[in-house]
């Protein structure tokens, strides 16, 4: 037995926040193909992904929040990304279709849908039974590397310091304050 045959399985482990996020794929309402992180390069992002059909609820209350409090900035965007397994994977076309009728066009591109490795990203997300109807809320920043993980329903604290953490990253490091000038015009030391 190789040592590579006794290392765990990466989609086992726990996200965390500082991991950079594992690839997602799925496809957006558009038709195109998706992937996150690669969707969201160069902005901040805020994903929000469900696994039942109650967790949509939650996910869209997140949703809703972003659009009406965030969704003018043009360096972050949102993902709301259905987890879809099981026998519910046969429904595909129905599903799609359904959530098209009730999406309005202009956001098919903030909508992935899933449905293959739904089981691994319950694992990555520490998915229960008892929290299954949870919206998951991931924050990523420019680069793809999660800076903030939820999970439950919409929360306005919660809401209230995320929106400072999406201001702070997007807005990136604080400016460099110019250096004082001296009465005859050079620069301080």
């Amino acid at each position: 037995m190789s040592i590579a045959t006794l290392r765990a399985d990466p989609a086992q482990d726990s996200l965390r926040v500082g991991d950079r996020l594992p690839v997602l794929r799925g496809q957006f309402l558009s038709g195109r193909d998706a992937e996150l992180p690669q969707a969201s390069s160069g902005k901040v992002a805020l994903v929000a992904m469900g696994f039942t059909y109650k967790s949509r609820f939650p996910v869209e209350a997140w949703v809703s929040w972003y659009r009406a409090t965030i969704g003018s900035r043009t360096d972050v965007t949102f993902f709301e990304v259905p987890m879809i397994g099981g026998l519910a994977t046969l429904g595909r076309w129905f599903i799609d279709r359904g959530m098209r009728s009730g999406t309005p066009a202009e956001l098919y591109d903030h909508v992935i849908t899933v449905y293959k490795n739904t089981g691994d990203w319950k694992k990555r997300l520490a998915y229960a039974a008892e929290r299954e109807d949870d919206a998951y809320v991931i924050v990523l920043d420019r680069d793809g590397v999660v800076q903030w993980l939820y999970h439950g329903g919409f929360d306005q604290a919660r809401a209230d310091a995320l929106r400072g953490l999406l201001a702070s990253l997007a807005g990136g490091p604080p400016a460099e304050a110019e250096p004082a000038a001296h009465a005859d015009g050079r620069n301080a030391p």
